[in-house]
């Protein structure tokens, strides 16, 4: 993983409303939605720490972290590495989580075959959370693996040798932002289990109050009691007041308890801004809460709504209030690091409230621009397909997707042959020169996984060496979930 270090940029190129449209009428189609939403999930299982089923898809991966928590004598195995290194960092594997759940509740029924593969995908996360709420009293672990330590070697996760410390908030040392959005995870997630294993979602949604019980009791950031273990790596920039309306927004969908709204009414959350990601949750929140509204017209709501509109207004190219930046093939650009996560967990929020104005029919306005469910649907539908190729470069940014995609990715385990083609271990630094800095390409085929895709020109350079762009992470995909799924089924 590389740092997720929150830079403040000027963006030279900004996109003229007509180019952007133009580029729009031209998009060329026949993108095969349901085997990137197959691929896209089959990423999770590259992604997977602990003891490997048997019937893991990915033959190359093979069983790793399997001593994690011994360190502070609990179980902490399982879980997800969150992008290319080798270790578990919560605050990012929730918001995975959350986003994961939050698709496969809007869009299961469209999923088909691979509806299953998302509640595997999913549980696998859930699992370590549990064990991560439970393993000690007053304790709330948040993570496994010095990343410092980490990012100092090249070697896979089935043979690491890197020291494995564990993390924890607690009382004395809070972290209400990881709890936030831990609480949140487990509250979507039981959702999702709530019909198929009811045992498991009521302990999951149990798990979830208690959670955000001790977010709430025990106010403070995770960045501030984790010091160096946090950042720069996955720093709470936006605070924790988004993590406790978050937790609090899916507490109040997965158990219809008002006193959650309430407590969302106490914290003033108005920012609306022009992002969305695993740090910050305002949009999503405001997303969530709007459904209430548009969809079950309850005026309790109407301002939860207008704040996801205002977000949906910054967002359009050519409205009076957009404050984002498009590429000239069309790509929303946010930041230059990772960029495609953005893209693809804001194209979430685009669809899912496109699904909602479309049930009941539902339009705006941005100043004198009349929105509709088909003006938001179009702008998704672009992000989308730009990742899978209809971009200047004609490259997919889903690896295994099509015939033209990242081939160096930024991630360990891909790069490095496996337990099976080489035995022996490399060692902390003995895969960087012959697997590292070489041009050739990686020789697993990480399939399904989304990178963090071009710079602000459409130009992609496919390096390993260039994390910002070659690396992936578990929350680049999750957030496209439901994009794939949607698309998949209205084109049908």
């Amino acid at each position: 993983m590389a740092f997720r270090v929150k830079v403040s940029v000027c963006i030279i190129l900004f996109l003229s409303f007509s180019s952007f449209f133009f580029s729009l009428g031209t998009a060329q189609g026949g993108f095969n939605y349901r085997e990137a939403l197959e691929k896209s999930i089959l990423f999770f299982e590259g992604q997977r720490s602990g003891k490997l089923p048997p019937n893991q898809r990915v033959s190359w991966r093979g069983s790793s972290g399997l001593s994690d928590g011994s360190l502070a004598k609990v179980d902490l195995t399982g879980g997800y590495y969150d992008a290319g290194d080798n270790v578990k960092f919560n605050f990012p594997m929730a918001y995975t989580t959350t986003m994961l759940s939050w698709n496969t509740l809007e869009y299961g029924k469209r999923m088909g075959p691979q509806l299953q593969n998302a509640r595997a995908a999913i549980r696998w996360a859930t699992d370590y959370f549990l064990k991560c709420a439970n393993a000690a009293p007053n304790k709330l672990f948040v993570g496994v693996g010095d990343p410092n330590a980490d990012h100092k070697c090249w070697e896979r996760p089935e043979d690491m040798d890197t020291v494995r410390s564990v993390y924890y908030v607690s009382p004395s040392s809070p972290g209400s932002d990881v709890a936030g959005e831990m609480a949140a995870a487990l509250a979507a997630a039981s959702l999702v289990f709530r019909t198929v294993d009811p045992v498991y979602s009521k302990k999951l949604l149990g798990n979830a109050v208690k959670v955000f019980r001790f977010a709430v009791q025990f106010r403070g950031s995770y960045s501030d009691s984790l010091g160096s273990a946090a950042c720069p790596f996955y720093c709470s920039y936006s605070g924790y007041k988004d993590e406790l309306y978050w937790g609090a927004a899916w507490l109040l969908r997965a158990t219809n308890d008002i006193s959650y709204l309430n407590f969302i009414n106490t914290l003033g959350v108005n920012d609306v801004p022009d992002l969305f990601s695993w740090d910050n949750k305002y949009a999503g929140a405001h997303v969530l809460m709007a459904r209430r509204s548009v969809v079950g017209n309850d005026k309790r709501f109407d301002s939860f709504r207008q704040q996801a509109e205002n977000f949906v207004c910054k967002i359009l190219p050519n409205s009076p209030y957009t404050s984002t930046q498009y590429t000239k093939g069309g790509l929303i650009y946010k930041l230059p690091e990772e960029n495609l996560q953005y893209v693809t967990s804001i194209t979430s929020l685009l669809t899912t409230y496109a699904k909602y104005m479309a049930s009941k029919k539902h339009t705006f306005n941005c100043g004198s621009l009349l929105v509709t469910e088909k003006t938001i649907r179009i702008l998704a539908k672009r992000q989308v397909d730009y990742i899978l190729g209809n971009n200047p470069m004609k490259m997919s940014y889903m690896v295994g997707y099509g015939t033209n995609y990242p081939r160096r990715v930024h991630h360990r385990g891909s790069s490095l042959p496996s337990m099976a083609m080489h035995p022996q271990s490399f060692g902390c630094d003995g895969g960087f020169q012959p697997y590292y800095y070489t041009a050739n390409a990686n020789p697993n085929i990480l399939v399904g996984a989304i990178v963090g895709g071009p710079n602000q020109n459409d130009f992609f350079p496919d390096e390993r060496t260039d994390y910002s762009h070659s690396e992936p992470a578990t929350y680049i995909n999750a957030a496209i979930v439901g994009p794939l799924a949607y698309f998949d089924s209205s084109e049908r």
